[in-house]
């Protein structure tokens, strides 16, 4: 991989995070979380790296209280 390449790879990883942490502040900011967020580490290991941001599994309570949350963002 070039430094070019890595330095690409790097970024999309640092975006990846970036997203993932933005998603939980604003899950958080409606009082769900969700504990299995995290990006798939799979992807990460490719040469150009395109990684997932996983929302993980989450229990009956929370799948209502981001239901509700979604419902009231205004459009």
């Amino acid at each position: 991989m070039s430094v070019e390449q890595h330095r690409t790879a790097a970024e999309r990883i640092s975006e990846a995070e970036t997203a993932r942490d933005d998603l939980r502040r604003a899950l958080t900011a409606v009082g769900v979380t969700l504990p299995s967020l995290r990006l798939d580490p799979v992807p990460l290991a490719a040469q150009v790296p395109l990684p997932p941001v996983e929302l993980g599994r989450c229990n009956l309570e929370i799948t209502r209280r981001l239901t509700t949350a979604l419902h009231r963002r205004p459009e």
